[in-house]
């Protein structure tokens, strides 16, 4: 990391502290206190508007009601940041409220002409493709703040031609394939069930007697639990082995024969 960026994190770090030393720079950013020091002396000179606490106890603070120099990009973080916007418009509902379009031209502006020449000329070349589904998910972002409350809450859920009520605590929301997902513990039924976003058509507070569910999203996705598991033994040809290799579920499971051949794959779902 060039010196220039390593000032500019050091920036990033220090606004979100209301207070630190120069120990906590060093420890961060693994550099010697004495260029920690040096660096938090040169960020002064930039205009960030820095306090220094001498004595035993002292450190240093970000003076209140200051505005704090620009965060600038490298070239490769700006080109990530704006074609990730770009992969966003594939999504019919973001649990955001943002317009691409706007976010996109407001990082053009600000970056220099040759960038945005590179910029333009990419976006024929690259795209971060996903299929584009029409399927509007209106309680995306309400769905999100309750999953973040982790409190019990009542659902009214549309699935297989009819509608019904469900007390549910919701663990997280999640997007595949451009759908989102809400698993949550359905106090009914006692385990965890996942949900449609978009087919839930309502959210109201509840006021009963259960308790939350703590469990994290991330420990659920990778933690699946197959209670009945049929084992599968299926043999490849060459292209088989490339159209598995395409989806992701598959890639643990695929062996190659010694022959060079093809191969096999073995399943437990």
């Amino acid at each position: 990391m060039s010196k220039l960026q390593k000032l500019f994190d050091i920036i990033a770090y220090v606004n979100t502290k209301k207070y630190f030393t120069a120990r906590d720079i060093a420890d961060n950013f693994n550099i010697s206190i004495r260029t920690a020091h040096r660096y938090l002396s040169e960020l002064d000179t930039m205009g960030v508007p820095l306090y220094t606490e001498t004595g035993r106890n002292g450190g240093y603070r970000v003076l209140s009601g200051r505005t704090l120099p620009p965060i600038i990009f490298t070239e490769d973080e700006a080109l990530a940041i704006f074609f990730a916007f770009q992969s966003l418009q594939y999504y019919e509902s973001l649990p955001f409220e943002v317009d691409i379009s706007s976010a996109s031209r407001k990082i053009m502006l600000k970056l220099p002409d040759d960038v945005k020449v590179k910029i333009e000329t990419l976006k024929s070349s690259l795209i971060f493709w996903h299929r584009k589904r029409e399927i509007n998910t209106p309680l995306l972002h309400d769905l999100i703040q309750k999953a973040i409350e982790k409190k019990p809450i009542k659902i009214q859920y549309y699935s297989h031609g009819k509608l019904t009520d469900r007390i549910v605590c919701l663990i997280g929301v999640y997007s595949n394939e451009n759908l989102w997902y809400a698993p949550a513990f359905d106090y009914e039924k006692q385990e965890i069930r996942l949900f449609r976003a978009d087919k839930i058509n309502k959210i109201e507070s509840y006021t009963g007697n259960l308790q939350p569910i703590e469990k994290n999203l991330i420990d659920l996705l990778y933690s699946y639990d197959i209670k009945e598991p049929v084992r599968l033994f299926v043999k490849l040809t060459e292209k088989g082995i490339t159209m598995c290799q395409e989806n992701p579920y598959f890639n643990d499971c695929i062996k190659n024969s010694n022959n060079d051949s093809g191969g096999y794959m073995g399943l437990s779902s």
